[in-house]
């Protein structure tokens, strides 16, 4: 009899997902693959490579020195993009264990739905959209960030379910194909919301009493109290449906607390100076780069794209305090603070 050989690591994890997950989660050994074939890793599925590539590339280390709401906060607390990062990805594992959908494919998209972000948050997006022709959207960023921007031009070749999920995880684009991607689409609104709730609350933007009633009267008082209520009711009202979900009331109280957070604190009169000046930056390095694109640097030179596409990468990818240093390097004069 010829010699059986035993499974590696990986196909024990393979058999494992296959005994043990939903019959809706999406099985590694199933994926639809990458853009180049690869060998299979001996000891990781595919989807806990893409979740090593994401956490091992330059764009998520980017994370921690961009902006989330507050520009510049003095404090060391408040969330940040990376932060929120985090916060996504854990809340989404939590509900996909529960669901017992894919945690390795729901960590992966977590981790990599921001990596596109523009510094100063949603107003990068805003500054650099009439230089395109089109919005500039940093979930599509966050696809052209693993295609093209990361491993030297080469990018990280992420499975076609990573990247399925990291383009269609923001409510503006069609459903995800999979159960692991609406989870992390629910999740992201569950963590900004709950949290730049906390954060605004830090900054004596808000006061705790403010918040609407009737939608803390279903969610909870706390923060702990509301991403507990949010995360038990979609996996509550998820189990063994077809498609991710809420149900109705907590939805609509989710929505409501996500309204009142734009009223009061994204589209605030008071902050609208500082918002100002961040998309005047920028727009300002934008223009710049246009006249003379020989200063971007050369690895964004090699992705495809016109020039005002390459240009987006390059400000897309500075972080909050790189793009300040480099507005004060080629508009202000320099050494104009002289000693008396």
């Amino acid at each position: 009899m010829g010699r059986v050989t035993a499974p590696n690591p990986r196909e024990r994890t393979e058999q494992i997902e296959r005994d043990t997950l939903s019959a809706h989660a999406t099985l590694s050994s199933a994926s639809k693959g990458r853009e180049r074939p690869e060998e299979p890793d001996p000891l990781r599925t595919c989807f806990q490579r893409d979740r090593d590539r994401i956490v091992h590339s330059k764009s998520f280390r980017r994370l921690k020195h961009k902006t989330q709401v507050f520009l510049a906060p003095q404090g060391d607390h408040y969330r940040v993009r990376l932060t929120h990062t985090l916060e996504v990805s854990q809340i989404a594992r939590t509900a996909a264990r529960a669901l017992r959908l894919n945690e390795d494919l729901t960590e992966a998209i977590g981790l990599g739905h921001d990596l596109g972000h523009t510094p100063f948050g949603h107003l990068g997006e805003q500054a650099l959209t009439p230089f395109l022709g089109r919005p500039f959207r940093h979930n599509e960023q966050s696809l052209r960030v693993v295609d093209y921007l990361e491993g030297d031009g080469e990018g990280l070749n992420l499975s076609w379910e990573v990247r399925d999920g990291i383009l269609n995880h923001t409510w503006s684009m069609p459903a995800p194909s999979t159960p692991e991607a609406q989870t992390v689409r629910f999740a992201d609104r569950i963590a900004y919301v709950n949290h730049d709730v906390d954060d605004a609350v830090r900054a004596g933007v808000l006061e705790p009493d403010e918040l609407p009633a009737d939608a803390i009267d279903v969610l909870g008082r706390t923060h702990g109290e509301r991403v507990n209520t949010l995360v038990t009711d979609l996996v509550e009202a998820s189990d063994g449906a077809l498609d991710v979900r809420l149900s109705d009331r907590v939805f609509r109280a989710m929505d409501a607390l996500r309204d009142f957070m734009f009223q009061r604190v994204y589209l605030r009169e008071d902050a609208r100076g500082e918002q100002d000046k961040a998309v005047s930056m920028l727009r300002s390095l934008f223009a710049h780069y246009l006249d003379r694109p020989d200063d971007v640097p050369a690895e964004y030179h090699r992705a495809p794209g016109d020039l005002p596409t390459r240009i987006a990468d390059y400000i897309a990818g500075m972080t909050d305090r790189y793009a300040v240093r480099t507005y004060e390097q080629l508009f202000l004069p320099q050494g104009w603070l002289l000693e008396e």
